[in-house]
């Protein structure tokens, strides 16, 4: 079996080591290949981050830093603390030396010719995943934020980075649009649209569906790879009961028009009986009055309990979604 999953990521990266270990206990010979975000990449510092790569590469790895989802445990700041002193990096964006580690070797890597996708593979030797990770392209992609106003009003209308606004803002100035320079140019890193074609079963984590699912959608080529594969494509709702699970989506969303909640995402994302890319869409049981609205819509949809609390319940949801896939494994006799 081949699996695939187009990632953000805490979200993403919570769920699809959840997927991994369900796989390893029913379907030890399944295949798995992640897609990550790379709209949220930047340089800082003279160094090419990579937020939602590293978080999947991390958490899959055993060396995420699980109280707060990204980074690295135990971290010290002291290269941030001198890179400050000499009035330079992000005071609201600091650096962690063991994270510094791997952006220094990526830049490395980058400097020397290798593509993103090869540095990538690079860094996973290391972490050992248990799962191919590709960048969506190996172009770079960063998403900006255009502000209507702050607080003091004097940037309105300024277009800034996306993690500037996630981070320094957590998402509290109001954005008029999103922006994904470079987007243009970009293409599917190498074997993205092979995986996507040659898949049993697509996944949509819960993950942003503006800046993480939708960015990787918005790479020339991979809505159609998803429109056009045999496997099935079935997402998970990163919103419950109305709020979002992890984050600020309710900031994306509302820019972009889309109400927060679990049915108004799953019509975002369509089915594929129609233009959009769902098979099956997974909401919380506390959201199961819109199944009959989905269902309207030609998104067949399921109403199970979707907190991953632990690894057990995340676990649960990954079970889940291979039983709406028709996925699980047979009972032996």
């Amino acid at each position: 079996m081949n699996i695939v999953l187009l990632a953000g990521g805490v979200g993403g990266a919570r769920f699809t080591r959840g997927l991994l270990a369900e796989l390893a206990q029913t379907q030890p010979g399944a295949s798995v290949t992640v897609i990550v975000n790379t709209g949220d990449d930047m340089w800082l510092d003279g160094l090419r981050i990579c937020p939602d790569l590293d978080t999947v590469m991390y958490t899959l790895g055993g060396g995420i830093n699980e109280q707060q989802g990204w980074g690295r445990p135990e971290e010290t700041r002291r290269a941030s603390a001198e890179i400050a002193a000499y009035g330079r990096g992000w005071s609201w964006f600091t650096l962690g030396d063991l994270d510094l580690a791997t952006h220094i070797v990526r830049t490395d890597l980058l400097r020397s010719g290798s593509t993103l996708s090869q540095a990538t593979e690079f860094l996973c030797r290391r972490w050992k995943p248990g799962a191919r990770l590709l960048p969506m392209s190996d172009q770079p992609v960063e998403t900006h934020v255009r502000l209507e106003a702050d607080a003091d009003e004097h940037r309105a209308g300024e277009l800034i980075h996306f993690e500037e606004w996630w981070v320094r803002y957590r998402a509290a100035v109001e954005a008029t649009e999103f922006v994904q320079r470079g987007l243009a140019d970009a293409v599917p890193a190498p074997g993205v649209l092979a995986a996507i074609s040659e898949a049993d079963l697509v996944v949509l984590p819960p993950s942003n569906p503006v800046v993480s699912i939708g960015t990787i959608l918005a790479v020339p080529g991979i809505r159609a790879a998803l429109a056009a594969t045999s496997a099935r494509v079935v997402g998970v709702s990163p919103i419950i009961g109305g709020a979002a699970v992890r984050g600020m989506a309710d900031a994306c969303l509302r820019t972009i028009g889309v109400e927060t909640s679990a049915l108004a995402v799953g019509l975002h994302y369509g089915g594929r009986t129609g233009s959009g890319i769902l098979d099956a869409w997974l909401i919380d049981e506390t959201d199961a009055a819109a199944l009959p609205e989905l269902a309207a819509a030609g998104i067949r949809s399921v109403a199970v309990p979707l907190w991953m609390h632990d690894a057990a319940t995340t676990r649960a949801l990954a079970a889940a979604v291979l039983a709406v896939a028709g996925l699980s494994p047979v009972p032996q006799p």
